[in-house]
């Protein structure tokens, strides 16, 4: 009898559980296309690269807790694993064994091993799936436990070339890439979510006229403090960044004439890229927000805080050698916003896929005769609402089933590839903000420098770059509906 509860208990937790992931990251049925599911491994990869870092990595250069209990039991596990995490760290600092050292650098080798796996990964998804879509949402469980493997073969893989050489590098390239394409969500982020607001505005209206200026009112007191915030930072990094800091008696520590001259244009171009949109959005284009303009202004500033914050000279850089706890944050919580955007917005898999979506939706009809019916079931579905399933979007009216086309499903399906390219690139991005783009929190006393600075101005330009491409790319979906009236931008 006992053995049957037990039974019992056991196939019901299951059930339980697998409804839950079915619920929450999709199912693999026919129609599906494996996104939510492509996000959890990204989601497992992340929380594993944060583990490596700060218990991981820490433990095995000072040889002490349970991760090291465990593999100094095998013998020759010990010093393998211990080479293999600091090999090229000693090398990095002139071959001095330094203990905080090692531990900054062996938790920076611990983040390249879970997000070099995951990137890879979902390159050669992308690969795969470009010839056979089907892939990306079967064999999940085998997907999963192969990750898993690979995570345990890295503990013994040694950090150069492989690591801090090869996929260095690359991640630069590919979270530098990220940059401008998070800019994409952002911009669709904040367009929906002002469009939200102001359509929940219409409808309160319609059902009490004047009830819905709170929405309104909202609206313009998000875009205050958005901006508020813009004006906040850039003054913050004008005081702090270009110099204004009191000497140490260490000398000239600032650019080729003693002052910070290069912090200063990068802040200064920031402040005028921030007006620039700003004014193309108030100069009559019927395409942009206030409210979006904000986001992009904000986020605009805290590119510029990321380029002035890898300036190697500690007169021009107040926070040199600290570690850099605000952006670790910031950026996360982007890749989260970027994450939940990829794997639940209704909006992002059009716009992934090129494609409607595929998904079998619910849609609101008013009370039609038998004609009008069959006229407006035909008609397309608007599934433009970020991140609310279609049946919470039905308020009223008739609510009737489509069903998926199998031709829609296909175009789709087909395009699925992209969505593992946009996960590489996510990859590549958590890998450079946990890490600071790969350099470590240590100065040069005697020359006030980072411990590598020419790391510290390469990645200076490549965040320029791509802060100056995202700016471009929203002032481009600003001007571009008025400069091609033909074409469809949406």
């Amino acid at each position: 009898m006992g053995q049957a509860i037990s039974m019992a208990a056991v196939y019901c937790c299951c059930s339980a559980g697998s409804s839950l992931c079915n619920s929450c990251f999709g199912t693999v049925a026919v129609g599906t296309t494996g996104r939510k599911r492509s996000v959890l491994l990204l989601a497992i990869a992340i929380a594993t690269a944060l583990w490596f870092q700060y218990d991981v990595g820490p433990s095995i250069v000072h040889q002490t807790g349970w991760i090291y209990s465990v593999y100094k039991l095998v013998p020759g596990l010990k010093n393998l694993v211990y080479n293999s995490w600091t090999d090229s760290c000693v090398n990095d600092n002139d071959g001095v064994d330094d203990a905080e050292f090692l531990e900054n650098c062996a938790g920076n080798a611990g983040v390249y091993r879970p997000t070099s796996l995951s990137t890879l990964y979902f390159v050669v998804n992308a690969v795969a799936t470009k010839f056979a879509p089907n892939l990306n949402r079967e064999a999940w469980p085998a997907k999963y436990a192969l990750f898993g493997f690979g995570l345990l073969l890295t503990l013994f893989v040694p950090n150069g070339p492989l690591f801090v050489g090869l996929y260095l590098w690359l991640a630069r390239i590919g979270a530098a890439l990220f940059v401008v394409l998070q800019q994409v969500i952002l911009i669709d982020v904040a367009y929906n979510w002002n469009d939200d607001w102001v359509e929940r505005a219409n409808e309160s209206d319609r059902l009490s006229f004047g009830s819905g200026s709170g929405w309104l009112h909202s609206i313009v007191g998000i875009c205050v403090a958005l901006y508020v915030s813009c004006i906040t930072g850039i003054v913050y990094l004008y005081r702090s960044y270009t110099g204004n800091v009191e000497d140490d008696g260490g000398g000239d520590y600032g650019d080729d004439e003693g002052n910070c001259t290069g912090n200063t244009w990068v802040i200064s171009m920031t402040l005028l890229g921030i007006l620039g949109v700003t004014a193309l959005q108030f100069l009559g284009t019927s395409e942009g927000s206030l409210l979006t303009s904000g986001v992009i202004s904000l986020y605009a500033v805290y590119l510029c805080f990321t380029i002035v914050s890898k300036n190697p000279r500690s007169k021009c850089n107040p926070r040199l050698g600290e570690n850099d706890v605000w952006g670790i944050t910031i950026g996360l919580m982007l890749t989260t916003v970027s994450l939940i955007w990829t794997g639940w917005s209704w909006s992002a898999e059009p716009r992934l896929m090129n494609a409607d979506s595929i998904s079998t939706a619910k849609a609101v009809q008013p009370s039609l005769d038998d004609t009008d019916a069959a006229d407006a079931a035909a008609a397309a579905l608007d599934l433009g609402v970020p991140l609310m399933a279609g049946e919470e979007a039905a308020t009223s009216g008739t609510v009737t089933t489509t069903n998926s086309n199998p031709a829609r499903e296909s175009a789709a399906l087909s395009q699925v590839w992209k969505l593992n390219v946009v996960l590489a690139l996510i990859s590549c991005y958590v890998a450079m903000i946990l890490t600071e783009w790969g350099t470590i929190d240590a100065v040069d006393e005697d020359t006030h420098n980072a411990a590598n600075p020419t790391v510290g101005r390469v990645n200076m330009a490549i965040l320029g770059v791509s802060q100056w491409l995202a700016l471009l790319l929203y002032a481009w979906t600003l001007v571009a509906p008025a400069l091609f009236p033909d074409r469809d931008f949406t």
